[in-house]
């Protein structure tokens, strides 16, 4: 898969996933993983600038299998702007999937 397509959609990746519960980096990276490749340290970026942005904060939760491990949680902000991120996600690959059907 083109690199600058997962740049672009490995924000809305994370958020997505997130509405679903928190999450700890480890668990996001193989999950994403599945579906595409990407290096962990990619995903660590953007887990760090969605921190920044007030999008998910994160706290620590003692693990049974070694150190504890930093969770995501999603806030309301982020709640909101996974919406925005889907509905304008949704509205580009319509109009792409057009474009692309009309001129084959």
């Amino acid at each position: 898969m083109n690199a600058q397509f997962k740049k672009g959609a490995l924000e809305l990746c994370v958020l997505s996933m997130l509405t679903g519960g928190d999450r700890y980096g480890y668990e996001l990276t193989d999950a994403i993983s599945k579906e595409m490749e990407i290096a962990s340290g990619t995903l660590y970026l953007v887990l760090r600038r969605l921190k920044e942005e007030n999008l998910v904060t994160t706290y620590l939760r003692e693990s049974e299998n070694g150190p504890a491990r930093k969770y995501y949680h999603l806030t309301e902000e982020g709640r909101k702007n996974q919406r925005e991120l889907k509905d304008e996600w949704l509205a580009f690959t319509m109009v792409m999937s057009k474009i692309l059907s009309e001129n084959e």
